[in-house]
């Protein structure tokens, strides 16, 4: 057994120690022992505990790997959030003001993709273990909404008529006002018998929609998600925040940056998040690389009604992003991309007009070379908002705002 004192979370939330050791479930200025395989310390134990460390509050936590901080107070999660935004920053020379962290409730995320597989006696449903592919059952999950746990059972069963005993599906289940939402990926070719199979399934367990795939195998009801007040049905699977309540703290947020603007563009929009709420007080021009999300959104903006114009555009703004010409008709910038950020938009966002942005980040490290490239080309980074919606996680959410300097 060895000594080590942890210094620091790393960016999976693990203790590091010197060396660099990594040690999971512990938290910094704790001293442990363990056996070291390598840089990982296994059988920790505690030698002497943080102030900050709280009884976790799910019993799977040991075992599951959907959470990573719950020994952690809410206090200590929310300042090492915190934190992480502010050395992502540093790290490109930058600072801004950040704001409070806003942290959802437990029990509150409506979006998940379960694993699933086969058994001898039926099936499993759950979480993967930390680091590793063991099947973690989580009955009393503390992450989910309680509505959201009725999907554990429809993928047991998705399991049971669906795959075989060495595949393991992935069943991405979404609440919806109209009941759950499944995607199933990884299960059997799509035959004549799955299909009367799934359909039974679906009628069963009371599902508003099921796609095995990219196919959609039946839809009782329209999984209907509300952006604002318009409503809208996304394709399968689609992303969406991971709370509602997170959805309404950035969408409030990026109202208040975009303020009065006159002519509004949102990059990267998805199925409306942020332009179909906007589209209440100036045009929106929604740009997204999925024909799928852009016809929700558009159909959605359609049946709504007292709503100013919506334009889409289908485009890969990786290897095609709007550039100066197409920018300056536009008097402010919604900018929610995927982890991998948004450099070449950024880049092209530098040399043009817009007076403001809004950008929505899932990943502090890729925004702050997203903001360096902003404030290199005349914007100013006057704050950061953190959300934190994955709780318990080591995943950080931010909206920002950039103004372009006078």
């Amino acid at each position: 057994m060895t000594d080590h004192l942890i210094t620091r979370l790393g960016h999976r939330g693990d203790g590091i120690a010197d060396g660099p050791v990594f040690a999971p479930l512990t938290l910094p200025g704790e001293r442990v022992t363990g056996d070291l395989d390598g840089q990982n310390l296994c059988r920790v134990k505690i030698v002497e505990p943080s102030p900050d460390r709280v009884a976790p509050p799910c019993r799977h936590f040991k075992s599951c790997g959907g959470c990573q901080l719950q020994h952690g107070s809410d206090a200590f999660v929310a300042a090492w959030k915190t934190d992480v935004v502010a050395r992502a920053l540093a790290a490109q020379g930058l600072e801004a003001a950040i704001e409070p962290v806003f942290t959802v409730a437990a029990a509150s995320r409506r979006r998940a993709t379960l694993s699933a597989r086969r058994t001898k006696k039926g099936a499993l449903a759950g979480f993967h273990a930390r680091a590793s592919d063991v099947l973690v059952e989580i009955p009393d999950c503390r992450l989910l909404d309680p509505r959201l746990m009725a999907a554990l059972p429809v993928a047991e069963a998705l399991a049971i008529v669906g795959s075989s005993r060495k595949a393991e599906l992935d069943v991405a289940a979404t609440l919806s006002d109209a009941g759950l939402d499944i995607r199933v990926a990884g299960g059997k070719p799509l035959d004549a018998p799955l299909r009367v199979a799934l359909a039974s399934l679906a009628d069963t367990h009371d599902l508003a929609r099921l796609a095995w795939d990219d196919e959609t195998i039946v839809t009782r009801r329209a999984p209907e998600q509300m952006f604002g007040d318009i409503r809208v049905v996304p394709p399968a699977g689609a992303f969406l925040q991971a709370t509602k309540a997170s959805e309404i703290a950035l969408t409030e947020a990026v109202r208040g940056i975009i303020g009065s603007a006159r002519h509004v563009l949102d990059l990267f929009a998805g199925c409306g998040t942020f332009a179909l709420p906007l589209s209440r007080h100036a045009p929106v021009h929604a740009v997204e690389t999925s024909a799928e999300m852009l016809a929700a959104l558009d159909h959605g903006w359609r049946m709504a009604d007292r709503v100013k114009t919506v334009t889409t555009e289908m485009r890969d703004l990786f290897r095609q992003p709007l550039v100066t010409q197409e920018l300056d008709r536009f008097d402010a910038v919604v900018l929610d991309p995927p982890r991998a950020g948004a450099e070449a938009q950024a880049a092209q966002l530098a040399y043009a007009a817009p007076a403001r942005i809004a950008y929505v980040s899932c990943n502090p490290v890729s925004f702050a070379r997203d903001a360096a490239i902003l404030c290199a080309g005349g914007y100013m980074l006057d704050h950061v908002q953190p959300v934190d919606q994955f709780r318990w996680s080591a995943h950080v959410e931010l909206v920002a705002q950039f103004t372009r300097k006078t």
